[in-house]
């Protein structure tokens, strides 16, 4: 939903303390949206389950020329599968806030009901 659309997903790491500074310079101008999160997960070694992660969905991978783009075009069903066979505990959120998402999609169809009232009233 929003920047790339359904069931694509950013599997990524970073070392910052604070993990939600990377999300949201990653929804910087370059995107029309900003990123929801839908796992935070801690780890002692996490460039191996960032590894991991990017084999098991390596056909998945949206990009096949850069690997180093991490975004996977898989349901988050499955992400979140794959993480609780490694016995990794996760605090999920399955739904996508997406506000600014669906914020403009409520302005388009404002704007298009408009549009169709005012087109009617010129008919008539």
């Amino acid at each position: 939903i929003g920047s790339f659309g359904e069931d694509v997903y950013k599997i990524g790491m970073t070392r910052r303390l604070e993990p939600l500074d990377r999300v949201r310079e990653l929804g910087d101008a370059s995107v029309p949206f900003s990123f929801d999160v839908h796992a935070m997960i801690y780890s002692d070694d996490a460039p191996s389950l960032e590894n991991h992660l990017h084999k098991v969905f390596n056909e998945k991978q949206v990009n096949k020329i850069n690997s180093r783009k991490e975004f996977f075009n898989v349901n988050i069903k499955e992400i979140k599968s794959v993480i609780e066979d490694m016995n990794i505990n996760a605090h999920w959120t399955m739904f996508a806030e997406a506000k600014e998402y669906r914020e403009s999609l409520a302005i388009d169809q404002e704007r298009k009901a408009a549009t169709s009232a005012n087109d009617e009233l010129h008919v008539a």
